[in-house]
């Protein structure tokens, strides 16, 4: 049911109730399931006050303009290429700026996975704000949400949205936990994508990037939930892969590529990570 009004040009949906009790007793749905969603452009005066939260958890993407808001007695102001995620049951408040209303896209959600997906994406009521890495493939997921609403609210249809908001919320996860380009871990993880045929001191690398080696092994256990060794060992892995099924290069060859000296420790650790030799990978993927 989409409707007309409220804000010049917006767009809104909203699944009736007896569509989402169904819902969440199928599969697929049950996990998640869109229970409204919409576009609201230039929200002069847009805002709700819900002192006991709502069921549904929230997503917010604003565009343009900026608002805030404000959970556990603490507000935030939210600019264009942010996204808000409100949990479900959490008291919360939002709004447009006064001055420069906010433009935003936005979704309700409930499902077994939402409370799974939303620690995921790891917004907190200290921390509810995601900056987004491509505002454009946001909007994109959340036009197909809407766009899917716009046209019927049938079973397969909210099976349709519900891969979209799936795929939005795992979006804000992977934003939230990735760097954004030219920061000190997103310029680590370059360096040693380019530094494949040796080891890399972690002293070496967070002096390169300008904070402290304590500090950088915290940035990457908290978006790969490994250390800096840890990560480079499986970009060298990797490697090590593509090499083993692209070429012919012995396995001797492609140790001194990917930065070990020692071919049997090479094999040894290859073992380790895969289970089998190099060369019995090499033959399995070449059948």
């Amino acid at each position: 049911m989409a409707i007309s009004d409220g804000f010049a040009g917006e767009r809104l949906c909203v699944v009736p109730a007896p569509a989402i009790t169904a819902a969440l007793q199928r599969p697929v749905t049950r996990r998640l399931v869109v229970t409204d969603a919409g576009w609201f452009p230039h929200a002069a005066d847009h805002g709700r006050t819900r002192d006991r939260g709502i069921r549904t958890t929230i997503v917010i993407v604003c565009t343009a303009g900026s608002g805030w808001v404000e959970i556990g007695g603490t507000r935030h102001r939210v600019q264009a290429g942010t996204a808000v995620v409100i949990p479900a049951r959490t008291p919360h408040a939002y709004g447009a700026d006064a001055d420069d209303p906010w433009t935003i896209w936005w979704c309700h959600v409930v499902g077994s996975d939402v409370d799974d997906l939303t620690a995921a994406i790891g917004t907190t009521a200290a921390r509810p704000l995601v900056r987004l890495h491509s505002v454009e493939r946001a909007v994109s997921l959340l036009d197909e949400i809407v766009r899917g609403l716009e046209r019927d609210q049938s079973p397969v249809r909210l099976v349709a949205v519900t891969g979209a908001a799936f795929k939005l919320m795992t979006q804000l996860a992977s934003d939230q936990a990735l760097p954004e380009r030219g920061d000190p871990l997103e310029r680590a993880m370059t360096f040693l994508s380019e530094r494949l045929d040796s080891a890399v001191p972690v002293s070496e690398l967070a002096a390169l990037v300008g904070v402290s080696a304590s500090h950088l092994t915290s940035l990457f256990r908290r978006a790969t939930g490994g250390g800096v060794l840890a990560y480079h060992t499986a970009l060298r892995m990797t490697a090590a892969r593509t090499l083993l099924e692209r070429t012919d290069r012995t396995v001797g060859q492609i140790a001194t590529d990917v930065g070990y000296s020692d071919p049997f420790y090479f094999s040894r650790h290859f073992r380790r990570v895969h289970g089998m030799s190099p060369s019995h990978y090499r033959e399995e993927r070449r059948g």
